[in-house]
């Protein structure tokens, strides 16, 4: 009997740190984009002028174990019943056995191209004009367009018909059958850089001719040449973004509210303690995010006040409101400009506030 119990207590301690498929998320840092962050202001624009702020437009991050951290049993159970704390299955955060390269690498990808839309909507909620283009934004090796297309490269036409914005590249090549051709009309990548360089607009294009290829993923079968397009913008001025180790699209409707105060006179926030999060696009729609629970937590302890919260992740965050923290239901850049204009002015009975239905 000794023995057999030895042995059960001797399997229950390996059973319990024996590694289990989940991954946790935990509240992370916050950082107001009008202020500083590791000794330099987050937003930097010269050749336009500026007005002081104050206040905190905060936008907010969410931790997470990395991929190659495997969790034990005990590590799941406390995370669970931590209340701050969030345990989710592994490949809900790294799908398709994505390692912490590859999921960092996209990260910042992602952050990039919204740092890119932030700029873009902010400048566009205050009527200045931004040039725009459709290009190459990467190239899938080995398929047709490897070593003929490059990231950077402008597409100004497929088949003759003019290019406006990214998705017009996949339906004019899905209209071909695999095997047959299709042709890119585009301005090298080198030579757009030249003529932005010159403050110039670049004309020397050529014509790319591929055949396409199918599809191999789970969907209907369709003409592809492996690439993905996206969108590149040239700005009247310079507007820099220094925030080093965040990754992800969720900060954009926070860096385009920051760059829209500082090139505004007065303040967005009358010093009220505004944070929040969602993704953003060039035209201002406010897109969901993950964590967002994870995210009310981390602002309410840092002193928000007020959370501005995409409209479709609403309805989570609102089931665990942090106390005191008031949620505001956004759609676009307008709707979180307005929601700010009623915090400033003190009519907070006036703002879209989150439910648990909405």
């Amino acid at each position: 009997m000794l023995a057999s119990t030895l042995m059960l207590i001797a399997l229950l301690c390996a059973g319990v740190f024996l590694p289990v498929p989940y991954a946790e998320m935990s509240p992370g840092p916050t950082v107001n984009t009008l202020g500083e962050h590791g000794g330099e202001p987050v937003l930097q624009i010269s050749g336009h002028k500026t007005y002081p702020t104050d206040g905190h437009l905060n936008m907010t991050t969410v931790r997470v174990t990395s991929a190659d951290y495997r969790m034990n049993l005990v590590e799941a159970v406390y995370g669970w019943l931590a209340h701050d704390d969030k345990i989710v299955p592994h490949d809900t955060l790294y799908p398709d056995g994505k390692t912490e390269q590859q999921s960092t690498q996209e990260n910042a990808e992602e952050f990039s191209q919204s740092q890119e839309s932030a700029k873009v909507a902010a400048l566009k909620e205050l009527g200045i004009p931004v040039k725009s283009w459709v290009i190459v934004s990467t190239v899938v090796k080995d398929t047709p367009a490897e070593g003929r297309l490059h990231a950077g490269d402008v597409i100004k036409a497929v088949d003759g018909t003019a290019v406006k914005q990214p998705s017009d590249v996949a339906a004019l090549v899905t209209k071909h059958k695999p095997g047959q051709k299709v042709v890119f009309t585009i301005i090298p990548a080198k030579d757009q850089a030249a003529a932005a360089k010159q403050n110039r607009t670049a004309t020397v294009s050529k014509d790319v001719a591929l055949t396409t290829a199918e599809s191999d993923d789970s969907g209907a079968k369709r003409a592809i040449v492996g690439i993905s397009a996206g969108t590149d913008h040239t700005f009247p001025f310079t507007i820099d973004i220094k925030l080093a180790d965040v990754g992800g699209p969720s900060a954009g409707l926070m860096f385009a509210l920051g760059i829209y105060d500082k090139l505004t006179p007065g303040s967005l926030t009358g010093g009220k303690f505004v944070a929040g999060t969602g993704t953003i696009d060039d035209d201002g729609k406010v897109g969901p995010i993950g964590g967002i629970e994870m995210k009310t937590v981390g602002a309410r302890d840092k002193g928000a006040q007020y959370f501005l919260t995409p409209a479709d992740n609403c309805a989570a965050a609102a089931e665990d409101t942090p106390s005191g923290l008031t949620l505001v239901k956004v759609k676009t850049i307008g709707d979180a400009l307005g929601a700010l204009k009623d915090i400033d002015a003190g009519k907070t009975a006036d703002l879209p506030k989150c439910t648990a239905k909405s």
